[in-house]
């Protein structure tokens, strides 16, 4: 089949990949001058997290259906992984939940609540002061720690750019710094013409919003997405050993932190219901760094390198939306979801395309 994919982010990499191993011609338009990591501007929201896959830690806004997403795609990464061509890194050794003396009460609400929605066997386990050192050496200050065995983490910005990488050796053509204007079955409009194929994946994200003139659902637009800010940083921190992510669970906000190769460590805010694009703010920069510094006390002599912020497409109610019809499938609304449900959401439209 020949295949016309709009959007270039996570969605669009994974399933260029997977259609053009399959055999199918496929094009990919973008508006991002490439496949590499950006410098600035407005880029896709994939390279800007932390790439948890924490299926449980996220019933805490989710729905069963994230869940079973989630452990789909778990089970899928590693054979996605081992099909790439560049190195990416990917671990499952499950993740922590933390609480500070004080916040017991809040902490307590969001594990009884994961505790109630998630399935035997994955429920949150209490550690007590010995078991958390054993897992974790460097992570001081807690009062309180859960463990949640089955969860993990991809490097976000590896998986991006070797997705691409593999997916072009594959045969994906990537059309960057093309703009889709309109789209419909079997159609996709550019600047530079129509463009005709069998099949149209929209994976836009908030690209799919319509600008102000273009409110028409003719149009090939999702107007109901909206963007939530996200906000990173990266630290350098040589001698710090940490294994897995970590979440600290606080009244106003959760502050994750997780370690990547090479000793860095990334740290960043779950959600911020902005659609702010500018750089971080001060007040968030040392609340974050703060409440790592608190748990980590390693890392007072870490080195910020890099700081980042973007928006995650979502819909009004948080929940991804697959929406399939004759020549057109849209899939939009991965919210904070994106790493941990984009392999499942990919295979079920890949099976119904057959």
């Amino acid at each position: 089949m020949h295949i016309g994919i709009a959007g270039a982010g996570l969605l669009g990499r994974l399933l260029a990949f997977e259609l053009a191993r399959a055999g199918h011609s496929v094009e990919v338009f973008d508006p991002a001058p490439g496949p590499q990591p950006p410098a600035a501007g407005v880029y896709a929201a994939g390279w800007t997290a932390a790439g948890m896959l924490s299926p449980t830690a996220e019933l805490e806004s989710a729905d069963d259906k994230v869940f079973a997403l989630g452990l789909r795609s778990l089970e899928l990464w590693p054979a996605i992984v081992a099909g790439l061509d560049q190195p990416v890194e990917l671990h499952r050794r499950g993740s922590l939940l933390l609480a500070h003396r004080g916040d017991e009460g809040a902490a307590r609400r969001v594990v009884d609540l994961l505790q109630h929605k998630a399935p035997a066997g994955h429920a949150p386990q209490a550690l007590d002061a010995a078991a958390l050192r054993q897992l974790e050496p460097a992570v001081h200050g807690a009062v309180q720690a859960w463990l949640l065995p089955h969860e993990g983490q991809i490097h976000s910005v590896q998986a991006m750019a070797a997705l691409a990488h593999a997916a072009a050796q594959a045969g994906a053509r990537f059309h960057w710094g093309v703009t889709v204007q309109h789209l419909q079955a079997g159609e996709i409009q550019t600047p530079q013409g129509r463009h005709s194929f069998d099949g149209v994946f929209d994976v836009r994200g908030t690209g799919a919003r319509p600008a102000p003139a273009q409110r028409s659902p003719d149009d090939g637009f999702t107007p109901d997405v909206r963007g939530v800010r996200g906000e990173i940083l990266w630290l350098h921190a040589p001698g710090v050993l940490l294994q897995r992510p970590v979440r600290l669970l606080h009244p106003r906000h959760r502050v994750y932190i997780v370690p990547r190769e090479g000793q860095h460590i990334v740290v960043g805010a779950s959600e911020i219901e902005s659609e702010d694009r500018s750089p971080i703010s001060l007040r968030s920069t040392v609340e974050l760094l703060a409440a790592a510094h608190s748990i980590i006390p390693e890392l007072a002599e870490a080195r910020v390198i890099h700081s980042e912020t973007n928006l995650r497409p979502a819909l009004p109610d948080n929940l991804p939306r697959v929406e399939q019809g004759p020549g057109l499938v849209r899939i939009n609304g991965l919210f904070r979801h994106g790493w941990l449900i984009a392999p499942a959401l990919v295979e079920q439209a890949l099976k119904d395309l057959a």
